[in-house]
């Protein structure tokens, strides 16, 4: 079995994922930051009602794009987290799809909060896509 990648190399993963994006994608999400850490931390883990911290593989941090308004404040950027543990665990169980492949996804999900698409609306675009 291959050595699991660190917390560095993890997050080198996900930059090479961002980067691999359509450049009119990227483009549209602004200031994004991506983060990534081992796991969500308990305040956020609380917020969801989650006990287990496996569950949360990503989280979108930031107001998308449908709510805001050109006199609104500026902000810290938004920010989209990858959690190395979860996604890890998630690609050993499944065993189906690359490490690179499941980061692109989870980090595609979580700026699809950033464009103000729910958790169905984007389920229900993988389903139309096949």
């Amino acid at each position: 079995m291959r050595q699991l990648p660190d917390i560095d190399q993890f997050a080198d993963m996900a930059a090479s994922a961002f980067n691999d994006l359509p450049e009119g994608f990227r483009a549209m999400c602004g200031n994004v930051s991506i983060r990534v850490a081992e796991f969500a931390d308990r305040e956020t883990l609380d917020y969801f009602g989650m006990t287990n911290p496996y569950q949360l593989s990503g989280l979108y941090h930031g107001v998308d794009l449908t709510r805001r308004s050109v006199i609104d404040p500026v902000t810290f950027p938004d920010q989209v987290w990858l959690y190395r543990k979860p996604i890890l665990a998630e690609w050993q169980q499944r065993g189906d799809v690359s490490l690179e492949f499941l980061i692109a996804h989870v980090l595609v999900h979580e700026i699809g909060h950033h464009f103000g698409l729910s958790d169905a609306d984007m389920h229900a675009i993988e389903d139309a896509a096949g």
